[in-house]
């Protein structure tokens, strides 16, 4: 992310505020009591209990600084993997919750199911360009969210590029899977649950193994993160939080919402939601658009915004980020944006919309939560996903944005 969209995390060990930002805590806060409240009275209790979990989900993205982006940048350019082995872990564990849940087809006595997708030609390029939207917008799907909470201007530009590219993508959709493609293919059908969960974690643990291979090979040693701070009571309330400790949040907060929703986490579903009702509002024809042609999707298009899981849970991102940002005193929006960087935010978001589309999710519900569902899908995902990383961390210098490398002296 561009030094001048958004102040550093606090992980990032610069200088810290001590004071808490009480109007923007006060606000976030009344944001999410009130928006609980309020949809529990228009929509149902669940709906709001979603909410509020979206709310925690964006208080640990941003206490955690866990991006999907900035791990794989960095491992790219620098060969530094504790992110990545951070995103190993939360696959990991929620693979553990996950697998025999949805062996079973219930969870508390309410139906679920995983996000198992079809993986052909279509996802293959819409994962690729994703990765490289990742890279140029500075953000993945929760990554724009829980930043533009954060007070990220630059990220506010991504998010409506994101937005429209998803709208876009809904449009085109139905021409990419016409292409050929493999069918939905679960590994915990086709190798029972538990031979599946052994093989997933041992590939978990071999990719984790290879970033430690890469890291001391480049840097001689792992590289320490960065002193916390505060501690204690503060840490936890102040951040930042072990990027570990992120990511155990996120595998317990999205089994959470398997439970609550009857299916694991996503994001950009509500992307193309609110995209297509802008265009229909300014006069296209979006009923006519295949991918809202089924009943239960029209209902959608149709129907309130506060009606649809995702929706809430990402306005809820939201509200916890900023949560998050205000009481470790970071919430200081800066509003000068360099021009390339603007022109690489709106680059990088419509990839992002339009690649989600075509790929049947993003970071979240095609990486996490696909392959957290036994989904090859998913798997196929993280590679294409990965090259257009590779490609889109190359490209990020000619719009004027930081590839971060470290310089080690006396190691």
């Amino acid at each position: 992310m561009s030094s001048s969209a958004m102040a550093p995390p606090l992980s990032s060990g610069k200088s810290v505020s001590l004071t808490v930002n009480a109007p923007a805590s006060l606000a976030a806060a009344a944001g999410i009591l009130g928006g609980a409240a309020l949809l529990g009275a228009i929509v149902n209790p669940k709906q709001a209990a979603l909410y509020v979990l979206g709310a925690a989900l964006g208080l640990v993205l941003y206490h955690a600084a866990f991006g999907f982006t900035s791990a794989w940048r960095v491992f790219i350019a620098d060969r530094r993997g504790e992110g990545l082995r951070a995103q190993m872990v939360m696959l990991a564990i929620a693979s553990i919750l996950f697998f025999p849940v949805l062996a079973s087809g219930t969870l508390f006595g309410q139906p679920v199911a995983g996000n198992v997708s079809p993986a052909g030609i279509g996802v293959v390029f819409g994962a690729f360009i994703f990765g490289i939207g990742m890279q140029l917008g500075g953000g993945c799907a929760s990554g724009t969210l829980y930043t533009v909470g954060g007070g990220s201007t630059r990220m506010l530009i991504t998010l409506a590029a994101f937005i429209a590219g998803s709208a876009i993508g809904s449009a085109h959709l139905h021409w990419w899977t016409a292409l050929p493609s493999l069918p939905k293919i679960s590994i915990i059908e086709l190798w029972g649950p538990w031979t599946a969960l052994v093989v997933q974690l041992a590939v978990f643990a071999l990719i984790a193994a290879v970033t430690v291979v890469f890291e001391k090979r480049r840097h001689g040693r792992l590289i320490d993160a960065a002193p916390s701070p505060r501690q204690g009571l503060s840490r936890f309330l102040r951040g930042p939080w072990p990027i570990v400790a992120g990511a155990v949040a996120l595998a317990l907060l999205n089994f959470v919402t398997l439970s609550l929703a009857g299916r694991p986490w996503g994001v950009t579903s509500a992307f193309a939601l609110w995209g297509s009702k802008i265009a229909a509002a300014i006069g296209f024809d979006v009923a006519s658009w295949p991918y809202w042609s089924s009943p239960a999707r029209l209902a959608e298009l149709n129907g309130s915004i506060f009606n649809d899981i995702t929706t809430v849970m990402d306005f809820g991102i939201i509200l916890g980020a900023l949560l998050a940002a205000a009481l470790a005193g970071r919430f200081a929006p800066v509003w000068k944006i360099p021009l390339r960087s603007a022109v690489a935010a709106v680059a990088g978001g419509l990839l992002l919309g339009y690649g989600a589309r075509l790929a049947y999710g993003c970071n979240i519900g095609a990486y996490f939560s696909g392959i957290a569902s036994g989904s090859l899908h998913g798997w196929v995902w993280l590679v294409a996903a990965f090259a257009g990383n590779v490609i889109g961390t190359r490209v990020r210098p000619l719009f004027g944005l930081e590839v971060e490398r470290v310089k080690l002296t006396g190691c």
